[in-house]
C-alpha cells in the first residue's frame, strides 16, 4: 500500500509542478506523504489529547531543527507529547519535554530517508504548519551573563567536509579579516566554530580552519565561543547550552549553509547566510523565503558568495 501512494503522490507533484526537475520531485512527493501519513492521528491530537507521541531522533542537526523540535514542542502545547528522544547534549533545545532522554552519541544523516511519521521531513516547495509551532529559545535563554557594551554580532562559521566534497560553504581568513575590520566598532563579535569534540558528529568531518590563534594575535577584540565556554565551564551543562545563552542575547548573525543557518534562524533579528547555490536543495525550493524565516520570524539574507556576505553586512550591519 505505502509503495502504491508514493507512486500516486509522486505523479500528483508531476502534474502539479511539470517544472520542477524530476528528481525534486521525490523530495515533495515524501512530504506530501508524511502529512496523509498524519490522517491516522487525527484521533489522538484532536479528540482525545492524551500524552501518547514519542518524538526519536538521530538524524541531522539542521533537519532536527527545522523538522522535529517544532513538531515535539507542538505536542507539547497540544498536551500530547509523552516523551522525546535525541543525541547527546540535545536536553536544552527540548526545555519543554518533562521526559527527555539524550540516546544517542552519534547522528546518522540516512535517519531523515523513510521517517514518515512528522509532518514536514525533507525539502519541499510548500510546508505543513499545522503541526509545527515555533519553539521560544530565545525567550527561554534570554540572560544577563552575556551582554555586553555594544550589541552582540555572531559569526557562525564552519569548515567541514559538504556532499562528501571539500568545504564549499565557510568564511576564509581574509573575508573574516575584512567582516571583523567592519564590524569590530559597532559590535560586540563573538566567532563560533564548534570543535568535533564539542558537537555530536554525523557524516561531515570537522577540519581544521587555523583561525583561532589567528583571531586571538590579530584580532584580540573578537570573544571565541571556545574561550567563553571555558570560562563559564561551570555555569553551563554543554556546549549546546553555553550557545543557546549567548544566541539568546543575540540579534543579528552571520551563519553557514547548514545547521548553523538553522539555529542562527531561531534568535529573530538578521541572519546572513552563506549558501553557495549547486549542492544544497534550499535553493532549489526557495526554502530561504519560507521555512527558514518561519523558525522565529527572523529576516533572513542568502549570500550566494562570500562577496555578498560583505555586501549585506555593509547594507544591513
Amino acid at each position: 500500500m505505502q509503495k502504491i501512494l508514493l507512486k500516486s503522490l509522486y505523479l500528483i507533484a508531476s502534474i502539479k509542478y511539470p517544472k520542477v526537475r524530476s528528481d525534486l520531485r521525490y523530495f515533495i512527493r515524501d512530504n506530501y506523504y508524511c502529512r496523509l501519513n498524519q490522517v491516522k492521528y487525527i484521533f489522538k491530537d484532536y479528540f482525545v489529547k492524551k500524552k501518547y507521541k514519542i518524538v526519536n531522533y538521530q538524524g541531522e542537526f539542521d533537519q532536527e531543527l527545522r523538522y522535529i523540535l517544532p513538531f515535539a514542542y507542538w505536542h507539547h502545547v497540544n498536551g500530547t507529547l509523552e516523551r522525546t528522544v535525541s543525541c547527546k547534549d540535545m536536553k536544552e533545545f527540548y526545555f519543554f519535554s518533562k521526559n527527555h532522554e539524550e540516546r544517542y552519541t552519534e547522528r546518522i544523516w540516512q535517519a531523515g530517508y523513510n521517517y514518515y511519521e512528522v509532518p514536514n521531513m525533507t525539502h519541499s516547495n510548500t510546508f505543513d504548519y499545522s503541526k509545527w509551532l515555533r519553539v521560544p529559545l530565545k525567550k527561554q535563554y534570554a540572560n544577563s551573563i552575556f551582554l555586553y557594551d555594544k550589541p552582540a554580532l555572531i559569526i557562525a562559521n564552519k569548515y567541514n567536509i559538504e556532499w562528501d566534497k571539500p568545504p564549499v560553504n565557510y568564511l576564509d581568513l581574509p573575508i573574516l579579516g575584512k567582516l571583523i575590520t567592519s564590524l569590530k566598532d559597532r559590535y560586540q563579535i563573538i566567532y563560533n566554530r564548534p570543535l568535533a569534540k564539542q558537537i555530536v558528529g554525523d557524516n561531515s568531518e570537522i577540519l581544521d580552519l587555523n583561525e583561532y590563534a589567528w583571531i586571538r594575535e590579530a584580532h584580540p577584540e573578537v570573544l571565541l565561543m571556545n574561550d567563553l565556554y571555558e570560562r563559564h565551564s561551570n555555569e553551563v551543562n554543554n556546549f549546546n547550552h553555553l550557545q543557546l545563552l549567548v544566541y539568546a542575547n543575540c540579534n543579528r548573525f552571520i551563519s553557514m549553509h547548514g545547521g548553523t543557518a538553522a539555529f542562527a534562524s531561531y534568535f529573530e533579528g538578521i541572519n546572513i547566510i552563506l549558501s553557495a547555490p549547486g549542492n544544497g536543495m534550499e535553493h532549489h525550493f526557495n526554502e530561504f523565503e519560507t521555512i527558514f524565516p518561519q523558525l522565529s520570524g527572523a529576516k533572513i539574507l542568502h549570500a550566494k558568495n562570500r562577496e555578498e556576505v560583505l555586501q549585506y553586512v555593509n547594507l544591513h550591519y
